[in-house]
């Protein structure tokens, strides 16, 4: 489909899908979590990324990521996380992106001046891993998004997504700013969320 037949979230769904597809390959990449081959450098938004070029991991982060078109046009979506584990599935860190599309915009989009404000989270992400922890060899790690309200149950696309088990912490997370914009309809931020210093050990399931 045509962006230019859609709605302003419409556009700006699509937009934000593609932008989190390879944001999150960069993040990946930036941990170390897979050999370098299973990267390739691509430019994107005239930005040299890392692109997830494994088959599986690929298609992970590419069937993740477009999942969430529909539910971010509604403006469903809170926050897509992906989340760092250790072996006992606890969370070490988040790479959080809060985004909110604006509902009521009508005007027409002007993808330049979206793609100029991404860019720069793009650029931001390349240069974080002085802020960022060291991660386990047995570690793991997923892609969550938290929604304002659950879509209905007989939403086909819903039904692709499943409650996460991951443990929670008792105590407030340390944040980390990385990056935010706010250009409407689109107002984003990209943190960084560590345990408390005073986290228990163990924390609830």
């Amino acid at each position: 489909m045509d962006r230019r037949s859609r709605t302003p979230q419409g556009q700006i769904a699509q937009v934000l899908v593609e932008f989190l597809e390879v944001a999150v390959s960069c993040i990946v990449f930036l941990k170390g979590f897979y050999p370098p081959r299973a990267f390739e450098r691509r430019r994107y938004m005239n930005v040299v990324v890392q692109k997830a070029v494994h088959p599986e991991l690929a298609s992970y982060i590419h069937s993740t990521t477009t999942g969430l078109l529909p539910f971010i046009q509604k403006g469903l979506v809170e926050r897509v996380v992906v989340i760092f584990y250790d072996k006992e599935h606890v969370p070490i860190e988040k790479f959080v992106f809060k985004l909110s599309v604006n509902q009521s915009y009508g005007s027409k989009l002007e993808e330049a001046d979206l793609e100029f404000a991404l860019r720069a989270f793009l650029i931001k992400l390349t240069v974080a891993e002085p802020v960022t922890k060291s991660l386990p060899s047995d570690g793991s790690w997923e892609v969550t998004a938290y929604f304002r309200s659950l879509p209905s149950y007989g939403d086909r696309e819903a039904q692709l997504w499943i409650p996460t088990d991951a443990k929670l912490w008792m105590q407030a997370p340390h944040i980390t700013p990385i990056k935010s914009v706010s250009c409407d309809p689109l107002k984003m931020q990209l943190y960084l969320e560590h345990p408390s210093p005073t986290e228990p050990k163990n924390p609830a399931a």
